[in-house]
């Protein structure tokens, strides 16, 4: 009798931990649940007089304020379960980026021009340099804010698929570099102006003239770019393509052979290349001017800008208009019907996406709306600052902490907005610089991304990864990114520990010491 082959250990728990959460309702059955535990939570707390008094930032200024828990089982909670429900459903933040974007990527997918570079980039990438090349473009991608969410993701799973391997292996990928290495990057993307603003805002506690460089944290990040790809490609790899081949019996056998273009479909993506470079150009040729409509009032291009806000319909016309071009030459579009109809088949796919999309909106602004989020941030925070200990395993605790309240709260901004009034003035009374405090929050805040389901997007990729396992769930998910999420939380913690032994400076001119 054959022998039946024992799982690695890891495998198993990995293993269980898909069992467990797969066998969770339905995503939209299981955020309804946890919207209604909110609403239960927040009256008994409520009931209590459940508070915390710390130090927050309000319009600008820090101010020590007392957060009591908010009841939504009162007359003016009611009213604000149903007034707000439109409102928290048309103001999700990835609602309007995810259909916007699809529009211009619905269109290239249904013209074939997705196909035709997908075939022609994996006859010209070596197969061992897909994935690294997929994690180091989610971890750039946040030079765009958001985008990588809506639309490096899709890519990855396709490019894997493309390849013969397992479109979730690339899903899963694309996803650790553009979530889990949110905070890394080779240039100063659209988050740290937003940090170094609320960290300059927390300094003026101790030094009212104190000013937070923007890039404050840019050498640490530029490295950690390298680390991140380099810890994801080894992740997806060696772990979660190896289980995910093993569990699953849907491997793509009809794509293990990558059919060439024919002559029409050269053609037509060498037209769809041309359309791609002229966009490209005037757009560069838009943001050249000094007065340019997509500069700020300081003349920047990269930070809170309108080039940045706008990334979502550049990256849909992006995709777009070589989709159109691509279709017309290689017949896929007779016209501007069939682009239309493209676009309407595109949209009707979204229908999933949109019902949880409903429901995850309600949860995350319930919790918002109760002040439970921070309630637990703040307990946290104040219990941490009576806490005297050395630089590097200070550090090392405050990225353990910032981790954990990253379950919980997904904003990046808005944890910074509770921790910073507390960690920054403490980090200053220590003697240490405040970069190096937001430095720390940001590897806590990046890494367990991953495995929260109340970040943002985390119902946007469970429905993504349905379209390749029809069975995935919050489980399924959890259990794919946790190989990522604790290796990036060990590699980019040694990381930061080899750096603060080195004493190197983590930004120009910011170094370690006041």
């Amino acid at each position: 009798m054959k022998r039946r082959e024992a799982k690695p250990s890891a495998g198993r728990w990995l293993s269980a931990i898909e069992r467990v959460g797969n066998a969770l309702p339905h995503p939209i059955t299981l955020f309804a649940l946890l919207t209604l535990a909110v609403v239960v939570i927040s009256a008994l707390c409520a009931a209590v007089g459940l508070s915390v008094t710390g130090e927050l930032i309000v319009n600008g200024e820090v101010t020590e304020t007392t957060v009591e828990a908010v009841s939504l089982l009162t007359g003016e909670g009611l009213a604000y379960i149903f007034t707000s429900a439109v409102t928290n459903f048309t103001t999700y933040a990835p609602l309007g980026m995810v259909l916007v974007a699809m529009l211009g990527v619905g269109v290239a997918e249904q013209s074939g021009l997705i196909g035709a570079v997908l075939k022609r980039t994996v006859q010209l990438t070596p197969r061992s340099l897909v994935t690294p090349v997929i994690v180091f473009l989610g971890v750039m991608s946040n030079i765009a804010s958001d985008a990588g969410y809506v639309v490096l993701i899709p890519l990855g799973a396709m490019v894997f698929r493309s390849c013969g391997r397992h479109p979730l292996a690339g899903l899963a990928a694309a996803f650790a570099g553009v979530s889990g290495g949110f905070s890394a990057n080779l240039i100063v993307g659209s988050l740290d102006p937003m940090l170094a603003g609320i960290s300059e805002a927390a300094a003026t506690i101790i030094d009212p003239n104190y000013k937070v460089s923007v890039m404050g944290n840019w050498y640490f990040l530029f490295v950690s770019t390298f680390l991140i790809t380099i810890l994801g490609t080894l992740i997806t790899d060696k772990v979660v393509e190896p289980r995910l081949a093993a569990v699953s019996s849907q491997a793509p056998q009809e794509e293990h052979e990558i059919q060439r273009l024919t002559g029409e479909e050269r053609s037509a993506l060498r037209w769809a290349g041309f359309a791609a470079l002229a966009y490209v150009a005037l757009l560069a040729a838009a943001c050249i001017p000094q007065n340019s409509f997509f500069r700020n009032e300081a003349g920047e291009l990269i930070g809170d800008t309108p080039l940045i806000a706008s990334v979502v319909p550049l990256i849909a016309l992006l995709f777009l208009i070589p989709g159109v071009v691509y279709g017309l030459r290689a017949g896929t579009f007779r016209g501007e019907r069939d682009v239309c109809e493209a676009m309407s088949a595109t949209m009707s796919s979204m229908g999933s996406f949109l019902a949880l999309s409903f429901v995850s909106a309600q949860f995350i602004n319930y919790f918002n709306y109760t002040k439970l989020g921070t309630l637990l941030a703040l307990a946290g925070a104040n219990f941490f600052k009576s806490i005297q200990i050395g630089l590097i395993p200070l550090m090392v605790i405050f990225v353990l902490f910032s981790a954990f309240m990253n379950l919980f709260i997904g904003s990046a901004s808005a944890k910074w907005n509770i921790l910073a009034p507390v960690f920054v003035p403490m980090f200053m009374l220590l003697g240490y610089r405040p970069e190096l405090c937001q430095l720390a929050y940001r590897i806590g805040d990046s890494c367990t991304n991953v495995i929260t389901p109340l970040m943002a997007y985390f119902a946007v990729i469970v429905v993504l990864a349905r379209r390749y396992d029809p069975k995935a769930g919050i489980g399924t998910l959890i259990a794919t990114m946790l190989p990522y999420s604790i290796c990036f939380l060990a590699g980019w913690t040694l990381l930061m520990i080899l750096w603060l032994s080195l004493g190197l400076p983590i930004g120009p001119g910011v170094g370690l010491y006041l």
